[in-house]
């Protein structure tokens, strides 16, 4: 059966569109059959971080009545299914967010796994996707207001009814090893799902309109990305090799030289 997941946020800036650019284009090239959802009517960006903008029809135009959910699903990176938000006030205004639980109801049938992207903070726009989700996701910043946030999203989600799977912490400076994950946990009162390191690739990859995961693959992000998949997608994690770099003729005849005189 399918398996629904909101990515939520407590606040703006966390990362959390980042998150879901990069969980589902990996879901989808471990053999999951993965769509990825802007549920963000009012501030969409998922499209702009993968490239897709300026797209005739898109999610606006399906909560408005005007069109189906396949007409504004398109392909995005590892053959992820991807259904962007338009861009503009006037489709914003004229989307009802209640239509979401009927786009929900003509896409489950087709993949193994939905993530929507929840928006950021406390709205009727942004409950929908906490209790239309299997789980909720909450990407947190290891910073005080970002974790006050987060356990106000966390408590909105139980009160309407829907179930926190867990948290991400993302841009955490240092190693592994400065972070407590066992007290962020006793925080937040959820279990960590993974912790994404602060890494200047995130941004470079979002500026070139691709996760991070595409466009710098054996960075420290992509390899957390990659590993906090597999978890999801309940599959056994095994970390990509190094690139090969193979020696240019000019090398290879310097080190010849060398070797000669040595």
């Amino acid at each position: 059966m399918v398996k629904v997941y909101t990515i939520a946020s407590g606040k703006g800036g966390t990362g959390k569109t980042t998150v879901t650019a990069n969980l589902g284009p990996m879901l989808a090239r471990y053999g999951k059959k993965t769509c990825i959802l802007d549920a963000d009517v009012g501030m969409a960006n998922l499209g702009l971080i993968l490239g897709l903008e300026d797209l005739p029809v898109t999610l606006h135009e399906v909560l408005a009545g005007k069109a189906r959910v396949r007409d504004a699903t398109y392909d995005g990176p590892f053959g992820v299914k991807v259904v962007p938000c338009g861009l503009s006030l006037q489709g914003f205004q004229q989307s009802n967010p209640d239509r979401l639980k009927d786009v929900m109801t003509d896409l489950v049938s087709e993949f193994d796994v939905l993530i929507l992207d929840a928006p950021a903070g406390i709205s009727r726009d942004g409950v929908i996707p906490l209790t239309i989700a299997d789980g909720v996701i909450l990407v947190v910043n290891p910073e005080i207001s970002s974790i006050v946030d987060a356990i106000k999203t966390k408590i909105l989600t139980e009160t309407v009814g829907g179930h926190v799977e867990g948290a991400i912490i993302n841009r955490v400076v240092g190693s592994g090893d400065e972070f407590n994950r066992a007290q962020m946990e006793k925080l937040l009162g959820v279990r960590v799902l993974g912790i994404i390191p602060e890494d200047p690739n995130v941004r470079r990859a979002s500026a070139g309109r691709s996760p991070i995961v595409v466009k710098y693959p054996m960075s420290e992000a992509s390899k957390a990305f990659k590993r906090l998949s597999a978890d999801i997608g309940g599959i056994e994690y095994v970390e990509d090799a190094a690139p090969v770099v193979r020696e240019g003729f000019v090398d290879r005849l310097a080190r010849a030289l060398f070797r000669a005189k040595a």
